[in-house]
């Protein structure tokens, strides 16, 4: 019987390379995201691996739906071994631009979503006494971003939930792990609200964001899906992916320099 892996935010970027890799290592999977048709396309992808794949079309910040998603991936296949928690959104702009209305969405896709996601399947990792949790959170988890503070507040919540659960639940033969990634060649900016004062001033960031999302260091897909992989094969307890590496680890050795040299690196 084949493994199942449940992925949110599957139908593109690292959530659709995260599946393809799965199905070519041999497990069924379960895609859930909100848009119908990247999703279904993203399906017949998988299905050239010759996988089981079962598609629904999900709204992962509303916990009824994350509760649907569950039972049919359970009535389908008896059972989930993976969970990758990957759907997310981004926010860029001045802290004093945002509206609560802001604040709320961020928190219920990049955050809430993920705690439905592991309460609901919880339970079924508990009775079967294994599982993987693999929760993709961000280098903006690890360190602060200048003017995306929504975005790293939550990204430091999915690290602290990532980190206090793995010392819960690992000993009950559960591992949880994080992957962080670092700027990524991916749709993401699709999924990116750009804040300002005017017009003006949103378009410059979006214009300063895909600069910085084609610089040449950036990761791809593949690669996160990758580490993905690596974390559920040989499971620590956090990865973070490609040249985000080396800030993380500079910011956490010497905070003070970095933090001034992200203060100078993008437009106030």
């Amino acid at each position: 019987m084949a493994s199942t892996v449940l992925i949110t935010g599957a139908s593109q970027g690292i959530g659709k390379a995260t599946a393809l890799l799965f199905a070519k290592n041999g497990y069924d999977v379960v895609l859930a995201a909100r848009n119908p048709e990247t999703l279904d396309a993203t399906a017949q992808e998988v299905r050239a691996f010759g996988q089981a794949v079962l598609a629904v079309p999900t709204d992962v910040s509303k916990l009824e739906a994350v509760q649907a998603l569950v039972e049919r991936t359970l009535a389908a296949f008896g059972h989930i071994d993976v969970l990758v928690n990957n759907a997310g959104i981004c926010m860029q702009g001045p802290f004093e631009e945002t509206s609560i209305e802001d604040w709320q969405q961020i928190i219920e896709v990049n955050l809430w979503a993920y705690i439905y996601t592991i309460k609901t399947l919880l339970p079924q990792f508990l009775a079967q006494g294994k599982g993987t949790i693999i929760n993709v959170g961000s280098f903006g988890g690890k360190m602060p971003l200048p003017y995306m503070t929504p975005y790293c507040t939550t990204k430091y919540a999915v690290t602290g939930l990532t980190e206090s659960l793995r010392l819960e639940l690992e000993p009950k033969g559960i591992q949880v792990c994080g992957v962080h990634p670092g700027l990524t060649k991916s749709n993401f900016l699709e999924r990116t609200k750009f804040i300002g004062k005017d017009d003006r001033e949103v378009q410059e960031r979006h214009n300063q964001m895909v600069q910085i999302q084609e610089n040449a260091i950036a990761s791809s897909p593949e690669d996160v899906a990758q580490a993905i992989w690596n974390m559920v094969k040989h499971p620590q307890a956090e990865v973070v992916v490609g040249a985000a590496a080396v800030p993380t680890l500079a910011h956490r050795l010497v905070p003070n320099v970095t933090q001034w040299m992200l203060q100078r690196s993008v437009k106030a």
